[in-house]
């Protein structure tokens, strides 16, 4: 591998400007083609095979002009003085109900007076407005429209505000941060190569990366039937993985040049060595986004698939295009800079940050090991309470009409108001439904947590019935969690021949939270199995992957606990702008999984085949791990901040889902990097010596060798390696410079 690698890297370093236009071609033909190609279609939100599911797929065959899957919105009235019912109150209600059912998208208005949904004490009233096409298909003017008509209702003595997921309003905010996200990255990068130009690079890169893999979803979005909102996990994912690996290669570009290889031959084994730790990095980050695809929600495996096409564009830049910018540049990007380091009492350079942790650990490995585990086993202890649910109008911002309004009916009307249930009763044999469907409604009614029943309503067939259940507490509760599983119960349909199934929003959580938590250990199963048997291959040992995947579980457990702790139970929540804590996202446990994952073997690979490499070549494995970080630490430390950076951008927005993914992402990296790779890593390996590195021999002769490390590169005799680095492209050997340069460094042991 890191042979094959060191010849591409040769090649693009050479042919540098037919690289470099190939990859403008790539650009610009995909901006072609995905100018030309169709708008991509709505996002597939079904949840095959849940009980949630098989009711809309009924609702949708027996009541069609219900067009359940439609988009909506809840507008809600509340007079300041007086009662809605009052003449002038009233009679401004309804010519906004009336100027609500001009829009051509919209199918009907309720009239809140002829369904009686006025509260109690007169003070509240809402009119539900259905349109004619899903959310995804709502087109802008009628979202404008309704923003409109809202802002034209409202008055000092009228409240009008509006819900549901017609309404698009979205707190600004996020992008600010986001750019503050990036501004922290270059910050990084030119601290870390004290040059703008070769911090540049990464970002450059990157974004060309993105770019290609954003234009490549929307050109197979139709054929592929990918999802409107595809591309952002693939945006997020690809920049953060896509600036990480340029600057792993750059990196070591610029050591190889310190140590005395022509510029070519530097790139080659750059790219040779750094490039192939990317290769087999990003191919766990792939494992982990595909693997998605076995959860078995349609738009999960979407996002799942588009952002690991997205990892395969970045580390296809890494080993093609970096090598030839590096030549373009030039004598731009040159060696770092001799640092400005004292002497130690030897009148020896001293040594780095990098090099005195690692000593510190390997001194004190038990304390260092048992510290690391216990923070870490606190922090995940709020893990064990986590409860799922999807986000809703009352997880927005207080600043939002959407929050206004659920609040606006939760006083005015109930709690249960703002997540009804719909119940289908199904009549057996094609017999009609309307005396079990009576039924089944009496029996709702008795409940305890049923604030009211609506009448039953007949299919044409008459073998279908619905009706509509108000729950008396709010949706995102467990009692209605609870309600929902009482009207699942066999029990309740006994006698009637009839089935009943539930559908809401409140159902559909069950069901998503339900069938995330059966998949969770397949999944992790799954990629955690696939990238231990790379990781074998990679590092040819059998206590090293395991280690490695035991060290991410303890960093994912932390990063899900301190996520239940600030969003769940509002610990420090006005510190990171929390307004309103409660249920988890319920797709956030396994999309933190697999994308903390990814990013823990990246860190992992990076640092540990540093440290093979340099036992590979002769050194102690206390010395192979000290060379491992005084080779990686500062590049590995560099691309954890860079990654926590762009991560924690999110929690600008005031999105809570935003916020809940940014932060999980951004604190599970914090503990993964720099807690488990930088602490427990190196105090295992000092633990356990030279049985880190061994692998059975019977096993050893069915694991393919990759030589990741470059051993046999090492020994090709690949040209001259006294070039002077500052000579111009082309020159040759500088007869007064004379190394050995391996690219591992003085004292490597080769």
């Amino acid at each position: 591998m890191a042979s094959f690698l060191s010849r591409l890297g040769r090649f693009s370093f050479r042919r540098r400007w037919l690289v470099a236009l190939l990859w403008v071609v790539l650009l610009v033909g995909a901006g072609v083609l995905a100018g030309r190609a169709p708008a991509a279609p709505p996002n597939d939100f079904s949840m095959p095979g849940t009980e949630a599911q098989q009711a809309y797929d009924l609702l949708e065959e027996s009541f069609p002009e219900l067009n359940a899957d439609s988009a909506t919105a809840r507008v809600v009235f509340r007079a300041e003085d007086g009662k809605v019912t009052d003449p002038e109150t009233k009679a401004a209600v309804q010519e906004t109900v009336r100027e609500l059912g001009n829009n051509p998208q919209v199918a009907r208005v309720t009239d809140p007076y002829a369904t009686r949904s006025v509260s109690k004490d007169g003070s509240t009233a809402y009119t539900q407005v259905s349109y004619k096409v899903p959310s995804p298909e709502l087109e802008e003017s009628s979202r404008t429209a309704l923003q409109d008509t809202l802002e034209q209702a409202r008055s000092q003595e009228l409240t009008v505000e509006a819900g549901d997921n017609a309404v698009n309003e979205v707190p600004s905010g996020g992008r600010s941060a986001e750019a503050l996200g990036l501004a922290v990255a270059a910050l990084v990068l030119v601290i870390t190569f004290g040059s703008l130009l070769a911090a540049g690079l990464p970002l450059l890169t990157a974004i060309l990366g993105v770019g290609i893999s954003a234009l490549a979803i929307r050109v197979l979005a139709e054929p592929l039937g990918l999802g409107s909102t595809t591309s952002g996990l693939a945006t997020m994912i690809g920049l953060a993985v896509g600036i990480d690996y340029a600057l792993f290669v750059v990196s070591r570009y610029r050591a190889e040049l310190a140590h005395g290889r022509s510029r070519e031959e530097a790139a080659g084994h750059a790219v040779g060595t750094a490039g192939s730790a990317v290769v087999f990095a990003g191919l766990t980050v792939v494992i982990a986004l595909a693997g998605l695809s076995v959860v078995g929600i349609p738009v999960l495996t979407q996002m799942g698939l588009a952002a690991a096409g997205a990892v395969v564009v970045a580390v296809l830049i890494a080993v093609i295009l970096i090598p030839a910018l590096l030549g373009i540049c030039g004598r731009r990007i040159g060696p770092p800079r001799p640092g400005r380091r004292g002497k130690d009492k030897d009148g020896l350079p001293r040594p780095g940050m990098g090099v005195r942790w690692a000593r510190f650990v390997i001194e004190r490995p038990v304390a260092t090991l048992l510290g690391g585990a216990v923070l870490l086993g606190v922090i995940a202890i709020p893990a064990a309470s986590l409860k799922m649910g999807l986000p809703g109008d009352d997880s927005k911002p207080v600043s939002t009409t959407q929050r206004r309004a659920y609040d606006l009916v939760a006083e005015g009307f109930g709690p249960g108001f703002n997540g009804p249930l719909t119940v289908v009763v199904q009549a057996d044999d094609g017999s009609n439904a309307q005396a079990p469907a009576q039924s089944v409604a009496k029996q709702i009614g008795g409940m305890k947590d049923v604030a009211a029943v609506g009448q039953p309503r007949l299919s044409e067939s008459g073998d279908t019935a619905v009706l509509t259940v108000v729950p008396s507490t709010s949706p995102a509760g467990s009692e209605t969690a609870d309600l929902v599983h009482t009207l699942r119960d066999p029990e309740l349909a006994s006698g009637s021949d009839a089935r009943v199934l539930v559908v809401g929003t409140t159902a559909m959580n069950v069901d998503v939270s339900q069938k995330l938590s059966d998949a969770l250990i397949p999944y992790l199963a799954l990629v955690v199995g696939l990238a231990f048997l790379l990781l074998i291959a990679v590092f040819r040992s059998l206590l090293v992957p395991l280690k490695a995947a035991l060290g991410f579980l303890l960093s994912v457990l932390a990063g899900l606990g301190a996520v239940v702790a600030v969003f769940q139970w509002g610990w420090l929540a006005s510190v990171f702008g929390v307004t309103e804590p409660g249920p988890v996202m319920s797709m956030m446990p396994i999309f933190m999984v697999g994308v903390v994952f990814g990013l823990a073997m990246d860190y992992e690979v990076f640092l540990v085949t540093r440290m093979r490499e340099a036992y590979v070549h002769g050194q102690s494995p206390s010395d192979s791990v000290i060379s491992g970080f005084e080779h990686s630490a500062r590049v590995v430390t560099a691309a954890a901040v860079i990654m926590i950076s762009v991560f924690a951008s999110f929690m600008g927005s005031d999105e809570q889902m935003l916020k809940t993914i940014g932060f999980g992402l951004a604190v599970a990296v914090l503990f993964d990097a720099f807690v488990v790779r930088m602490a427990l890593v190196p105090a295992v390996l000092a633990l356990l010596g030279r049985s880190a590195w061994h692998l059975p021999r019977w096993l050893d002769r069915l694991v393919p060798d990759l030589d990741v490390e470059g051993e046999r590169l090492a020994r090709e005799p690949d040209g001259p390696t006294t070039a002077n680095p500052e000579a111009p492209d082309g020159a040759g050997p500088d007869p007064v410079v004379e190394t050995a340069g391996s690219g591992v460094g003085p004292g490597s042991g080769r």
